[in-house]
């Protein structure tokens, strides 16, 4: 059974099903119309035009035909689009009817890998499995193309955020935090596995956007070619409190991440244009710093406010509902909550 729904501007088929898992005969998750809205911001606000994109594991189309109806029309010159499920490409076919989309499209039916290491290349590839990306990595990369730009979902994050810390090691070649930086250690050693496969290939991976979100991670990396920018991504695989190793630079573009947030008004893209200010691993969980040091919590925005005031950098973070990112030492933080306190 299916049922029509809309999406951004699509409007799609998808399977009327209550509980979301693999076994579904054609794969939706409405929780990720947020990743995919976001993907949509990141393309529309990058210089690339004229592209070759790939969806190998597409399910319904969604993602694709959003990307024919909302991008600009010169940011696109075909979209090859994939599933080895039979009823998902007929589906997809059935919802580019239903959008009234004859061009730009390519509708295939092979094993994701295949289809991938057949072609002669793209400037974007969307991998968002159910899972983890690793079995796919291997392929996108090498099917990427010079300038093009990799976006890499990973949904099991039980491995990555510590939960199961042998599953991590196995999958992501690094020991992960299963603290209040789980998230982003997570999502940094997921980057940092991106870049590895990528090296081989003399491709370095640059993150441009990330987040995590709920159930998921999500990293855009842009590639640029040659064995010196590969050398400086790895120069930046290190350490961190014990876990890693991980990719210690940046997680975002700031001028794309200032883009992104003019053209929305949701909460979390601008907190990540502020985060994406602030150059630092890691961030201060001020429920859990204030309790070890036997201190009152004090208001966010007032501590936030205080810290700049010293002339340090200081913002929220997307990573969690208490955190602040900052370049300030636990020392000098302590002594400003202790000072706020005071003063209350």
């Amino acid at each position: 059974m299916y049922k029509t729904i809309t999406e951004g501007k699509a409007k799609i088929k998808v399977p009327v099903e209550t509980k979301i898992s693999k076994e579904l005969p054609v794969f939706y998750n409405p929780a990720m119309e947020l990743n995919r809205t976001i993907s949509v911001l990141v393309l529309t606000n990058i210089p690339n035009k004229n592209m070759q994109m790939c969806s190998p594991l597409s399910g319904t189309g969604v993602r694709e035909i959003r990307f024919i109806k909302e991008l600009p029309a010169n940011k696109i010159k075909q979209v090859s689009i994939n599933d080895y499920s039979t009823e998902a490409v007929k589906i997809i076919k059935e919802n580019l009817k239903l959008n009234r989309i004859k061009q730009k499209t390519i509708v295939t039916c092979e094993d994701a890998n295949m289809m991938m290491l057949k072609s002669s290349g793209f400037d974007y590839i969307d991998i968002d499995p159910f899972g983890t990306p690793n079995p796919f990595l291997d392929s996108a990369i090498k099917r990427l193309a010079r300038e093009g730009i990799l976006a890499i979902t990973a949904t099991d994050t039980s491995a990555l955020c510590g939960t199961h810390p042998k599953v991590c090691q196995r999958k992501y070649w690094a020991k992960p935090l299963h603290n209040h930086m789980m998230h982003e250690i997570g999502i940094r050693i997921l980057a940092r596995k991106v870049q590895l496969i990528g090296a081989q290939y003399e491709k370095a991976l640059t993150p441009i956007y990330s987040h995590s979100t709920e159930h998921y991670m999500r990293i855009y990396f842009k590639c640029e070619k040659g064995k010196k920018k590969v050398d400086e991504i790895i120069k930046k695989h290190e350490m961190f409190m014990d876990a890693g190793p991980m990719w210690t630079g940046k997680l975002w573009d700031e001028k794309l991440s200032h883009k992104i947030a003019t053209k929305t008004d949701n909460k979390m893209l601008k907190t990540i244009e502020e985060e994406s200010k602030i150059e630092t691993v890691g961030f201060y969980d001020t429920h859990q710093f204030c309790k070890k040091n036997k201190q009152k919590i004090p208001q966010t925005e007032k501590l936030i406010e205080e810290i700049i005031k010293k002339g340090f950098q200081a913002t929220r973070t997307h990573f969690n509902d208490y955190g602040i990112k900052s370049n300030m030492q636990e020392k000098e933080l302590l002594e400003t909550i202790k000072q706020i306190n005071r003063n209350a």
